[in-house]
């Protein structure tokens, strides 16, 4: 037994089943370095530990939880990065999958960091809060499509697999969490730069309810304000709407 911490935001899977069904989403596709965002207690690294001619390495930022896997998965040796993975360097040199059952408390931001690796990242499969799976999940003209949708979407496709009940953790959390697959755009959008379409989708949906005339007018030229595009809300827009739009920016 390994003492859980309410600051990390830990909650461990224990559901056998729910870890083989995302190791079997794993094996859909070919892969050879494999990295695992907070292991816990281990329930689906001895399973990852398992899968042949792959390498694996996991990230663990709590000294507790790294010396109990070195007990109980003595295999996991060599294998384990004692840090933060939010500031870690690429832990592979070309391209890898994420893997995780990721802390509801910087799930956003674990998903932003391998935005930040997406050219070496040729998959995630990872569990969030059911809520935010959703929201990643979400497209245009869904209450929910939001800043996180528009941002991933850009360069990533979105597979909302399967829900995960309260009890499959202990201890239970007081959400439903759910099991996504980010898989690499097949055609890359054409964006003038990756910064300005970061601010342009930002600022769109700091203001959400007005038309994107209002939210967006500081950053457009009065003339590109009046075309029609500009009398829609941000909700209703594809992410390549938005790419497209970076090219008329100031």
């Amino acid at each position: 037994m390994v003492t859980l911490k309410k600051s990390l935001g830990q909650h461990f899977l224990k559901d056998e089943n729910i870890c083989r069904k995302i190791v079997a989403v794993l094996k859909e596709q070919k892969f050879t370095q494999l990295l695992e965002v907070g292991p816990g207690g281990g329930a689906l690294t001895k399973y990852l530990l398992e899968l042949e001619g792959v390498d694996l390495m996991t990230v663990e930022i709590d000294k507790d939880k790294v010396d109990h896997l070195l007990e109980v998965l003595p295999a996991i040796e060599g294998k384990i990065i004692h840090e933060d993975f939010l500031d870690m360097d690429l832990p592979f040199g070309g391209q890898f999958v994420i893997v995780g059952n990721f802390p509801y408390n910087i799930s956003t931001q674990i998903l932003f960091k391998a935005l930040e690796w997406k050219e070496n990242v040729s998959f995630l499969v990872g569990m969030f809060q059911k809520e935010v799976a959703k929201r990643i999940a979400a497209t245009e003209g869904s209450r929910i499509y939001g800043v996180t949708s528009v941002l991933v979407q850009a360069f990533f496709e979105v597979r909302y697999l399967f829900d995960v009940n309260e009890n499959s953790f202990q201890p239970p959390p007081k959400v439903k969490s759910g099991v996504i697959r980010l898989s690499p755009r097949k055609e890359k959008l054409n964006m003038r730069t990756e910064k300005d379409f970061f601010l342009l989708v930002k600022t769109a949906f700091n203001q959400r309810r007005k038309t994107l005339r209002n939210a967006v007018k500081e950053i457009f030229p009065s003339a590109e304000l009046a075309k029609e595009v500009f009398t829609k809300r941000a909700e209703q827009l594809k992410p390549q709407e938005f790419a497209e739009l970076t090219f008329r920016m100031k």
